[in-house]
């Protein structure tokens, strides 16, 4: 796997992961793959905290961090207050989720909660302050971009500093609009690929984006758990898998007890692309709240970011209640890719990286026999 991409990024095994848990990434990068953090829902104080612990747990390995800039947005992203934020928030959607949660016997939230933090913060200003601050960081080789193309200040302050810039694509003129931007690398994202994703296969898109982009190394996602899908990507000319459901029932992971239950023991028919999360289609687990956002009396979901800020403070009604309360757990779920369907057990992140290699050596071994008619 001595591709040209894991030799940019200082790698030994050209895997890179995608998670919101620093143990994961930390593990990753311990194990010879390249961690990344994903940090949009995170404030600077926060974030400090979290690079702090994984500088000191990964000593000089490298890893990176992943954020949510969209080129587009609908309503405002920055006022005075949050309650100018809100506002354009249509009662009929304030009332549809006050009866979906007391359909479900969802339970307020206690009054020493707390107000939580804006869902979201998507405006420049911040999360400009969150990728500054991570490229303060020798340990830091990547930041990427996971909706649109990465703004200008950002790979001008990356490329200053020796770090390398990503961008997620979910079709070839996405991945040719990125090179334009001044990206390093290109993520071609299937279809099947947990989050935001688009309506192209994998197996379809990463040669498409491979051939568009030449010379720029690609990194092959969506469907991707094992050595042989690693493969497979590697034989399509990627030169590296960018994985992220894969983590989610890890011993490290910090996934909701319910969800990780709900992964071990869901098909990879069990997931689909709905906008009831964040506003944009992103694949998740099928849920009591997906259903319940997919009812044709239902209103349609709000545009990013008004949709995470309609939801917020309900989501947190959820996951606080989903351990003890049978309704909270029918609808909590999350970001989760088809592949969702093989996830069958928890396991160490070093088990996954050394199988994953192990299956990947023995598939092209099989492969290398075969070509020699064995």
């Amino acid at each position: 796997m001595q591709t040209p991409a894991r030799d940019l990024l200082g790698l030994e095994f050209p895997i890179l992961a995608f998670s919101h848990c620093r143990d994961v990434v930390a593990a990753v990068s311990r194990a010879g793959g390249l961690g990344v953090l994903g940090v949009t829902a995170l404030s600077p104080a926060q974030l400090r905290i979290e690079l702090d612990w994984i500088d000191r747990e990964v000593g000089n390995r490298p890893y990176g961090v992943d954020i949510l800039i969209p080129a587009r947005l609908s309503g405002p992203t920055a006022a005075p207050d949050r309650a100018a934020l809100d506002r354009p928030i249509p009662d009929e959607h304030r009332r549809f989720l006050d009866a979906l949660l007391l359909e479900h016997g969802v339970p307020p939230l206690p009054d020493d909660d707390g107000p939580g933090r804006d869902p979201m913060a998507l405006d420049h200003p911040t999360q400009r302050a969150l990728i500054e601050l991570a490229l303060e960081r020798p340990g830091v080789r990547l930041v990427a971009n996971a909706l649109g193309p990465p703004p200008g200040w950002m790979i001008e302050a990356a490329h200053a500093r020796g770090v390398h810039v990503a961008a997620l694509a979910g079709t070839v003129e996405h991945a040719r609009r990125h090179v334009a931007a001044g990206v390093d690398l290109v993520v071609a994202q299937g279809y099947e690929a947990g989050g935001h994703t688009g309506e192209i296969a994998t197996m379809v898109l990463v040669p498409e984006v491979v051939e568009a982009v030449d010379p720029v190394p690609v990194l092959a996602a969506g469907g991707i758990a094992s050595g042989r899908q690693m493969a497979a990507a590697l034989a399509l000319g990627a030169q590296g898998v960018w994985t992220g459901s894969v983590w989610l029932t890890t011993e490290e992971a910090e996934t909701h007890p319910v969800v990780k239950q709900k992964f071990l023991e869901a098909g990879s028919g069990d997931t689909l692309r709905s906008r009831s999360r964040t506003g944009k289609p992103a694949r998740q687990l099928r849920s009591a709240w997906t259903d319940a956002w997919e009812r044709p009396d239902t209103p349609d979901p709000l545009p990013m970011p008004l949709q995470p800020r309609l939801i917020g403070e309900a989501w947190r009604r959820i996951e606080r209640s989903a351990h003890h309360q049978p309704g909270a757990a029918a609808l909590v779920n999350y970001f989760v890719g088809q592949v969702v369907g093989s996830m069958r057990d928890v396991r160490p992140v070093r088990a996954v990286i050394e199988e994953m290699v192990s299956d990947y050596l023995e598939t092209v071994e099989r492969l290398e026999r075969w070509t020699a008619g064995e």
